[in-house]
């Protein structure tokens, strides 16, 4: 049986772009090519999630409040909104996560919409079991969604060329990879993407490697 796909951008907020109270190195550059495959994804009428991170102010994710990391994407502020140059087509559905004050919100499948549906049981609603995932960080909320989405019995493909990681210590992000990978997670690039969708309308992994 064909799985049907969704494609899942996690945590394109301005608190983790540079100049955010928390920025990922680089991570504005996952704009782009996340752009062109929201494009490629909505010409498919695939279904499209966005994650935030939406902490309260008072939240044991921060460091006054014990966490590791400083204030950032507090519920209504500028830096949690999504980067503006992201072009999120109509109807993409937005996931909230992190928004109690004992709740770090690394997993986007822990986030819930609008009405409070959380993203797992809103996925299944919709009949939808693979998800194609970008965004931020590879080495936090990116390998969290991934690998709980798998756990969950989802198949997930870890879009490389559209993720980028924080690296607290050097090679973080490479090994993200490497578990999600590991885990069972497939990865893939724009140029594989695209061609698999022109060859036969659907977005569809390579063979997994390594």
């Amino acid at each position: 049986m064909q799985r049907r796909a969704a494609l899942l951008v996690i945590d394109v907020q301005l608190d983790f772009c540079p100049g955010g109270a928390l920025p990922v190195p680089d991570g504005d550059q996952v704009v782009l090519p996340l752009n062109h495959y929201l494009e490629l994804f909505t010409m498919r009428s695939v279904p499209v999630f966005a994650s935030r991170d939406w902490h309260p102010e008072q939240s044991k994710h921060f460091k006054a409040q014990g966490g590791i990391w400083p204030p950032h994407c507090v519920q209504g502020s500028p830096g949690a909104d999504f980067h503006p140059g992201l072009r999120l087509p109509e109807g993409t559905i937005v996931i909230s996560k992190g928004m109690s004050s004992w709740d770090n919100g690394y997993s986007a499948m822990q986030g819930v919409t609008e009405n409070g549906t959380p993203l797992s049981m809103l996925l299944r609603r919709m009949d939808l079991d693979r998800l194609y995932v970008g965004g931020l960080a590879t080495d936090y909320c990116v390998k969290e969604s991934v690998l709980e989405a798998l756990n969950e019995g989802f198949a997930v493909t870890v879009l490389t060329d559209a993720i980028r990681g924080v690296d607290v210590n050097p090679g973080d992000s490479e090994r993200a990879l490497r578990e999600m990978l590991d885990a069972g997670a497939g990865q893939a690039t724009l140029p594989s993407v695209r061609s698999a969708l022109l060859s036969d309308g659907e977005p569809r992994p390579p063979a997994r490697t390594g």
